[in-house]
């Protein structure tokens, strides 16, 4: 590698990833960008025809077209996933950016913190709304949520690492050691909820 390509895969102020983060980036953006895509197509066909039933409407409890006909499902507007196949498509850029040596600023790994942070909080309103409200479960909406919080918290761990998130460093440790733990965790308190939300249905 020539010196001046060496400076420009090192600009200072700049901050790069693993392979293993820039990967992650990729898996998690495409699974989320397929459920976005999959339930899009639904949508309109059942825009087009009320009486669709979608492939992943199962039960009365596993019902996409349950939760695409509520108002939920168009928070701002327009289909939720809409807005998936954007901020999914971004994700999978970023994660082929870092793939082929990007490094980024610190402003913009905290956008992308900002950014799964946001994403973590709609799907956990969504999750509430689905449970509690709607009182049905889409199993694509499930994959997007494992998918954003598996990027948050793998996200949030490299910035904790690389100090773009000024931390102690035992939560720096932490992160670097057990940083699978958080999104372990927290995708079996939203595996528990389900369970135990319709446990007379699962047991029967």
């Amino acid at each position: 590698m020539t010196k001046a390509a060496t400076e420009t895969t090192q600009t200072p102020g700049t901050i790069g990833a693993s392979k293993g983060l820039a990967w992650l980036l990729v898996i998690t953006g495409a699974a989320g960008l397929l459920a976005a895509w999959v339930i899009t197509l639904d949508k309109i066909k059942l825009l087009e025809d009320p009486n669709f039933v979608p492939g992943c409407s199962l039960n009365p409890i596993v019902s996409c077209g349950n939760i695409m006909k509520s108002e939920q499902a168009s928070v701002f507007g327009f289909p939720n996933p809409m807005l998936g196949l954007v901020t999914y498509a971004m994700v999978i850029a970023i994660g082929v950016a870092l793939l082929a040596g990007a490094r980024y600023r610190r402003w913009y790994w905290l956008g992308l913190n900002a950014g799964t942070l946001f994403g973590v909080g709609f799907c956990t309103w969504l999750m509430q709304q689905s449970l509690y409200e709607i009182n049905s479960l889409c199993l694509w909406c499930c994959l997007a949520w494992v998918a954003t919080i598996v990027m948050f918290w793998y996200v949030t761990s490299h910035n904790v690492r690389h100090g773009v998130i000024p931390a102690p460093p035992v939560l720096r440790t932490f992160f670097a050691e057990f940083t699978w733990v958080l999104p372990v965790l927290h995708v079996g308190i939203i595996g528990m909820l389900v369970l135990t939300r319709w446990w007379d249905f699962w047991t029967s």
